[in-house]
């Protein structure tokens, strides 16, 4: 059992660390910035229901408050003409821009494949219309790593 005094001390720094993980839903970098340990965090969590709920959804907050930044920032950069965040802008808010399914047939698909059947037709129109499509997207998402 523990005394009071501690209790009253752990309480303190509970209340500190889901104000912390409110703005910052990082477990190392909250308990750093209270001034506790890992340890005690997660022996919290076991122990203590409550706390286990309310650091739960003080980091879904923190979550939701660094998207919130992140977004704000995005904009920032896209009124900046910042070609990245322009694409990734689109690639997750515009269904135009955004991945494109990829098939990938048998072998056995392509065996019986007949090339001259008319119906393939459209397949051929839709593939060399986005073949340069699907190059520079590959050359852009090359250049992005390096």
């Amino acid at each position: 059992m523990t005394s009071p005094i501690i209790e009253k001390r752990q309480l303190k720094f509970k209340e500190a660390l889901i104000n912390t993980l409110k703005e910052m839903p990082i477990i190392e970098v909250a308990v750093k910035r209270v001034g506790i340990s890992r340890d005690s965090y997660y022996r919290w969590k076991r122990d203590d229901k409550e706390f286990l709920k309310q650091s739960e959804d003080a980091i879904s907050q923190g979550i939701e408050f660094i998207n919130d930044m992140s977004e704000s920032q995005l904009v920032t950069l896209i009124k900046e003409k910042k070609m990245p965040a322009i694409a990734l802008w689109l690639k997750h808010n515009n269904p135009r821009y955004g991945a494109k399914v990829k098939m990938s047939p048998t072998l056995s698909e392509f065996e019986n494949l007949d090339i001259d059947d008319p119906s393939l037709e459209k397949i051929k129109e839709i593939t060399e219309k986005y073949e340069d499509e699907l190059r520079d997207e590959l050359i852009k998402e090359i250049n992005e790593k390096t």
